[in-house]
């Protein structure tokens, strides 16, 4: 293993200020993506799409559960698989309380091809609270590309998608997928992706999970 080199601790600050202005800049210019993200154009999604969940079928619009926007994360979980991916599993992991993310009129949800039957001890193994479906009686997937054909079959992949609900039409915003997730899963990362961004209307000011006000 190969260890950082041991310098005087003016010679560390000297480095530490030289790296922060390029964060810095970094910094700026991912708000400027970020922003350039909220502008990219949505498409109407018109197909009716069926999932399975805990209270049985639901449209993707019953996936919002009344909220303007909905992330979906699209968890890799073939129907022959006998549990979900690893790292998969990771990112989910480390979403934390859904809550935050609630209060700013988004919601949250994964979604994969296996039946629901095997989603569902595996969910309850893992300790999971999040909404989980299966689209296993649909092309969602596919349209959305998180399976691709690949080698005369089928192959999963990981990716995150956005949503939009105005007046009962919904629209995708933007997607996601394999290195593309590396550094997401925090609730500003995930807000980042969504069309309204941090502060859409009616959110509230950040608040311990169990002082807001539903």
């Amino acid at each position: 293993m190969s260890f950082p080199e041991i310098v005087s601790r003016e010679q560390w600050r000297a480095a530490r200020e030289e790296l922060l202005r390029k964060e810095e800049a970094f910094r700026r210019a991912r708000e400027v993506l970020d922003a350039e993200r909220r502008r990219l154009p949505m498409v109407e999604v018109d197909t009716e799409y069926v999932f399975e969940g805990g209270d049985g079928k639901a449209t993707l619009l019953d996936l919002f559960e009344g909220r303007a926007q909905l992330v979906v994360h699209h968890f890799m979980f073939a129907p022959e698989w006998e549990t979900g991916c690893l790292c998969c599993s990771a990112f989910l992991d480390q979403i934390g309380h859904l809550t935050h993310l609630c209060a700013r009129n988004t919601s949250f949800a994964a979604v994969s091809r296996a039946p629901f039957t095997r989603i569902l001890p595996f969910k309850a193994r893992m300790g999971w609270a999040v909404p989980w479906y299966s689209s296993s009686d649909s092309d969602f997937n596919l349209s959305f590309e998180a399976t691709v054909a690949s080698d005369g079959g089928l192959a999963e992949r990981p990716g995150i998608s956005c949503f939009l609900c105005d007046g009962g039409r919904v629209f995708h915003t933007y997607s996601v997928y394999d290195d593309g997730l590396d550094g997401l899963g925090t609730l500003a990362g995930l807000l980042d992706l969504t069309a309204l961004g941090r502060s859409p209307a009616g959110s509230e000011q950040l608040r311990l999970h169990d002082e807001y006000d539903f």
